[in-house]
């Protein structure tokens, strides 16, 4: 059901190898389908659209105004919700909000001895796309993870795709659009969605910067227009490792693991524990609740292909196990957690102690849910407010600093043999 590990094993550096190996976009295939759909639609624009739209969503528009969604009717999907839902979706928005308007960047400058200004403006992007997925699940909380901090940072203008197979929008999904304020909602997805976004069409205007979830052809497109506009990242499969000291309810542990492996077949859930009872003890949760689980098919395939309970020699040992991985998500569920976090490096999001299930931060704790997959947290960051602004460096030399900073400028371009870089500093020469 899910492979049994111990780091003492002599072979456990390649099972754990074999077991995190993952390339998101590697498929030519893939890759070659996607460049035909990005050429289709760099050509041909709405109409093409329209046809891609038809063909892989079981759709049958012949108008661009088919697929659009104007905001009356994201007022309306929001006011259509259940009184419970609203309260839902508009306190995991509160809670975003105020989150990331702490993560929001202001211009600042100082002034050097010699009178000279220096600084960064910061200035949020123009406009942003935002994929939202609308295949096998809807994600209204995707909506509100990637808008809200755009709309702290001050993006003037928010564009959101999400297909609606049959032309079935989910309602939830819309209502987030609302909230979040979102500004113009197109009923497409897929490559030919990201390609729209990327290079515009007569009706879908080109943005800046795309950021949300996809699948292998909405990764692998949004590779192929990075350069052209910016991305948020690559992601792979959701991912979950959690640390425990044996001390947690083995049934959470049995839940927390299956919350992640239930996205899908390729999702990954490992434990990292000292306690070979414990283990035992998640494992037989693990046969005992996955049979009460709506997604139990799914859960299985993931538990089995690349799942596992891995038994450490310590704790110390796990914390180590743990930054090699570099986990999207990093469950402490132990006494002190915070004691840990020190020696803690690489993971997209630390939930910490024995009540934060990682499933709070899915929706409504605050912190983003975007985060670094497959490792990448080693070098990136959750999606946050940063993601929509950009710097611009400020210099104001005076005519003190020409003096100095002209002589040092002058004598390192003549060192590089560049004549008219000096010349030009020492114009400015006092």
């Amino acid at each position: 059901m899910i492979a049994r590990l111990s780091t003492q094993q002599a072979d456990f550096q390649e099972k754990l190898s074999k077991l995190l190996a993952w390339e998101s976009v590697s498929n030519t295939d893939v890759a070659q389908t996607v460049d035909d759909i990005i050429a289709n639609i760099r050509q041909n624009g709405d109409q093409a659209l329209i046809d891609y739209t038809n063909k892989f969503d079981g759709m049958d528009v012949s108008d661009i105004s088919a697929l659009t969604v104007d905001q009356s009717a994201l007022k309306k999907a929001f006011d259509s919700l259940a009184e419970k839902e609203k309260i839902a979706l508009q306190s995991a928005a509160d809670r975003v909000h105020a989150y990331h308007q702490k993560q929001k960047q202001d211009t600042w400058t100082y002034t050097d001895d010699n009178g000279t200004l220096l600084g960064q403006k910061i200035t949020p992007l123009d406009r942003v796309g935002l994929y939202v997925p609308g295949g096998k699940a809807a994600y209204p909380s995707s909506v509100l993870m990637n808008a809200i901090p755009a709309k702290v940072a001050g993006v003037e203008e928010l564009i959101m795709v999400v297909p609606t197979p049959k032309g079935v929008a989910n309602p939830l999904v819309l209502a987030a659009a609302h909230i979040a304020g979102v500004d113009k909602v197109f009923t497409v997805g897929g490559a030919q969605a990201v390609a729209a976004l990327a290079y515009g069409t007569q009706t879908i205007p080109k943005v800046d910067k795309i950021v949300g979830p996809g699948n292998i052809y909405v990764a692998t497109a949004k590779r192929a227009v990075f350069g052209q506009v910016g991305i948020d990242m690559i992601a792979g499969p959701s991912e979950i490792l959690i640390i425990c000291d044996g001390k947690t309810n083995p049934d959470w542990i049995a839940m927390d693991l299956f919350s992640q492996a239930e996205h899908d077949e390729d999702a990954q859930s490992i434990l990292l524990c000292p306690d070979a009872s414990f283990i035992d003890e998640v494992k037989a949760s693990i046969a005992k609740l996955l049979p009460t689980m709506d997604r139990k098919a799914i859960i299985a395939t993931a538990l089995k292909d690349r799942g596992a309970l891995i038994q450490t020699k310590d704790m110390d040992e796990a914390i180590a196990i743990s930054n090699q991985i570099a986990p999207e998500h990093l469950e402490l569920s132990v006494e002190d957690p915070q004691s840990m976090l020190d020696d803690i490096k690489h993971a997209g999001a630390i939930f910490m102690g024995r009540n934060t299930c990682e499933a709070l931060g899915d929706y409504c704790a605050g912190p983003n849910h975007v985060l670094p997959t497959s490792g990448t947290a080693r070098f990136s960051s959750p999606l946050g407010v940063y993601d929509f602004q950009k710097k611009s460096s400020l210099i104001m030399v005076s005519d003190e600093g020409a003096n100095i900073l002209g002589e040092i400028a002058a004598t390192l371009a003549d060192g590089e043999g560049l004549q008219a870089h000096a010349q030009s500093a020492r114009y400015r020469i006092k």
